[in-house]
C-alpha cells in the first residue's frame, strides 16, 4: 500500500483494486432533476502495479469500469475491472504481459524477437466508453475495443473489425453522425507501407472504408475532427518510423519523435465520396482532443485543445504525478480556419485565455455544427492537476468556473434537458475525487 501523498491530487494515482459488482446506493445531497434517468458509464486506469512492477504512465494502468445509475432521484454505483486479455494475463502470471502506451513487458531475448513477428495489441480499454453499433464499447488507442454490458459491466469480448479495416492504432474518440446513422473513426495500419484508414461503422454493424491515405511517418493522433460533411485528420508533428515500433524494444510512445519542422498538417476528406479535398499546413502544435468542427464561411472551423508541443505526455508519467511535480503544460481552446475553396493559408486564434482539457459539448444538437458552449476541466491553482470545471462561451470568450479546494473533477458530461430551448439547458455529470475523504 502506498503512503498517503503530501500533495492532494496524488490520491488519484493510487491503485483501486476493490470491485463492487452489485450496485450500492449512494447518498444524494440536494435534488436531481426528475427527468434525469439512465446510467453514466466510465472507464479509466485503476491498477498501476502488477507483481513487483509499476506501470510507467498514467495511461498504462489496467482499466476499471464504473457505473452510476440514476433513477427516481437516487444514484447507485458499481464497478468491475475490464476483463481484458491484458488484465487476465497479468492476474494469472503476476507479470505485465502486454505492451501499453509507455510500458513494455520484461522480455527475454527470445521474447523480444518473437514479439517482432507476433506483436500482441493491448485490449486494456482505459480511455473511453461509447455506444458503438448499438453496443456499449470501451476504447483504448489500439484497434481492440471491448464490448461490455451496460447493466452488469461484464466484459463481453472484442469488438472485432473486418479485414478491410486492418490496422493496429486507432482513436478512443469515434464521432457519431446522426444524419448518416453511423460512427466514424480512423485506424492506422503501420508497416513498410503505412496507411491511415478512415472508416464508418453503421448502427446496424456494417463497416465501410471511407478513404485510405498513405503516410511515411505516421503521427500520434489521439482524436480527429468531424464536421457535417467532412472528416479531418490532424497530423501533429509527433511521428514514428514504423520499423522502430517493431525493432527498437521501446514502449509504444517512446518511439515517437517531436519534429516541429514538419508543422501541423490537416487532411480534409469528404464523408460521402472519400475524396481528399485539401491538405494544409500550419506552424507546429500538439493536441490530444478535438472539440468540434463545422462549416465556416469558405471552409471549416476546427477547434482543438492545443499545446505548444508534446511535453504534456512526459508530465503524465506516473512517477512524476506521484511525486507531486508541478504541471506546467496547459491546453488552450484554439480555432483553426481551413479554407476549402482556395489554397489560402490556415489561420488560428485562441477562443479563451484559460487552461482546458477533457472537453465536451452538447453533442446531441451540435456535433459537426456551429456551437457556442464547451465544458471541460481546468486548472485554477497554478501548477496543480486538473482541479476545476470550466464553461467557455466560444462566441464571447466568457468563462465560468466551478472550483472547490481539494476536489478534482473528471471529464464533465453534458446531458441536455428533454425540454431544452437553449444549447446549455441541461446538467453536467462529473466524477470528482474528494481528497478530504
Amino acid at each position: 500500500m502506498l503512503d498517503k501523498p503530501s500533495f492532494p491530487y496524488g490520491a488519484g494515482f493510487r491503485s483501486l483494486t476493490a470491485e463492487t459488482p452489485a450496485p450500492v446506493a449512494l447518498a444524494v445531497t440536494g435534488a436531481l432533476p426528475a427527468w434525469l434517468k439512465g446510467a453514466l458509464l466510465r472507464t479509466g486506469p485503476s491498477k498501476f502495479e502488477v507483481g513487483a512492477r509499476t506501470y510507467n504512465h498514467w495511461f498504462d494502468g489496467l482499466a476499471m469500469l464504473h457505473r452510476f445509475a440514476l433513477e427516481d432521484g437516487g444514484v447507485t454505483y458499481a464497478n468491475r475491472f475490464l476483463k481484458s486479455k491484458a488484465f487476465c494475463t497479468a492476474e494469472a502470471s503476476g507479470k505485465i504481459s502486454y505492451s501499453e502506451f509507455a510500458t513494455d513487458p520484461c522480455r527475454t531475448l527470445f521474447g523480444r524477437v518473437a514479439a517482432i513477428f507476433d506483436p500482441k495489441l493491448t485490449d486494456n480499454c482505459c480511455v473511453n466508453v461509447s455506444h458503438y453499433a448499438r453496443e456499449i464499447v470501451a476504447f483504448t488507442e489500439t484497434s481492440m475495443p471491448m464490448r461490455i454490458s451496460q447493466d452488469t459491466l461484464e466484459t463481453l469480448g472484442v469488438f472485432g473489425y473486418g479485414a478491410a479495416l486492418k490496422g493496429q492504432v486507432s482513436t478512443a474518440h469515434p464521432h457519431y453522425d446522426a444524419k448518416r446513422a453511423c460512427h466514424y473513426n480512423y485506424i492506422a495500419d503501420l508497416g513498410l507501407r503505412s496507411l491511415y484508414r478512415l472508416c464508418a461503422i453503421g448502427d446496424d454493424g456494417t463497416e465501410k472504408l471511407v478513404a485510405e491515405l498513405p503516410v511515411d511517418r505516421p503521427a500520434y493522433m489521439h482524436s480527429f475532427g468531424m464536421s457535417g460533411d467532412h472528416l479531418i485528420l490532424t497530423e501533429f508533428p509527433l511521428v514514428v518510423n514504423p520499423i522502430d515500433l517493431k525493432l527498437s524494444g521501446k514502449p509504444f510512445i517512446r518511439n515517437y519523435r517531436w519534429e516541429p519542422e514538419r508543422g501541423l498538417v490537416f487532411h480534409v476528406v469528404e464523408k460521402d465520396s472519400g475524396k481528399l479535398v485539401r491538405t494544409a499546413k500550419v506552424d507546429a502544435s500538439f493536441a490530444f482532443h478535438h472539440v468540434n468542427a463545422f462549416a465556416d464561411r469558405d471552409g471549416l472551423a476546427v477547434d482543438v485543445v492545443a499545446y505548444p508541443d508534446a511535453t504534456i505526455i512526459d508530465q503524465l508519467y506516473l512517477a512524476r504525478l506521484r511525486a507531486g511535480t508541478k504541471l506546467t503544460a496547459t491546453g488552450t481552446l484554439t480555432r483553426f480556419h481551413l479554407p476549402l475553396k482556395s489554397e489560402a493559408p490556415v489561420t488560428r486564434r485562441s477562443l479563451a485565455d484559460v487552461p482546458l482539457e477533457l472537453p465536451r459539448i452538447n453533442n446531441e444538437s451540435c456535433a459537426g455544427k456551429p456551437y457556442r458552449y464547451v465544458w471541460g476541466t481546468g486548472i485554477e491553482a497554478q501548477g496543480d492537476f486538473l482541479d476545476s470545471i470550466v464553461k467557455i462561451d466560444v462566441a464571447t470568450g466568457q468563462v465560468s468556473t466551478w472550483y472547490a479546494a481539494g476536489l478534482y473533477p473528471g471529464e464533465p458530461v453534458f446531458v441536455p434537458s428533454p425540454s431544452a430551448n437553449a444549447e446549455d439547458d441541461g446538467v453536467l455529470l462529473s466524477v470528482v475525487l474528494d481528497t478530504g475523504k
